[in-house]
């Protein structure tokens, strides 16, 4: 028999019984909420740390695969007669450019970081909003 049937018609529940009711209710549900987040949390951090991980495997194997391809590129040089130590420097030479290109690219994107002026202006206002009053 459910706790409404129980009542008689004539006993009304008190308003402090509806909102202890209702609190209780309201945390079990915040208890079932929290209980469903670690769940699904455990399930994404596994599958987050399992991509982690072949992600930077793959990288590792593409350095790898960079030193070998620079020594292959190096060794193709020496076939048109330059000397292997030629090659080798030609080889670092191209990537201490390509470094360099890198790095100029990267400093000029790094200069158009700007700050969120928007957000800024935004945040200011919500102390004011929240106290009724607007700018």
């Amino acid at each position: 028999m459910s706790e409404r049937q129980q009542l008689s018609p004539v006993e009304d529940p008190t308003i402090g019984r509806l909102v202890a009711d209702a609190s209780r209710d309201i945390s079990a549900l915040v208890q079932s909420e929290i209980k469903l987040a670690k769940r699904e949390l455990k399930v994404s951090a596994k599958a987050g740390g399992i991509g982690t991980a072949l992600i930077l495997t793959a990288a590792f194997f593409g350095l790898l695969i960079i030193v070998l391809v620079s020594i292959a590129g190096a060794y193709f040089l020496t076939m048109t007669g330059l000397d292997p130590a030629w090659a080798f420097l030609i080889v670092a030479g191209g990537y201490l450019v390509l470094a360099l290109l890198l790095i100029v690219i990267g400093i000029f994107k790094l200069k158009k970081i700007r700050a969120p002026q928007k957000t800024i202006a935004t945040a200011k206002e919500i102390p004011a909003a929240l106290k009724g009053r607007t700018s």
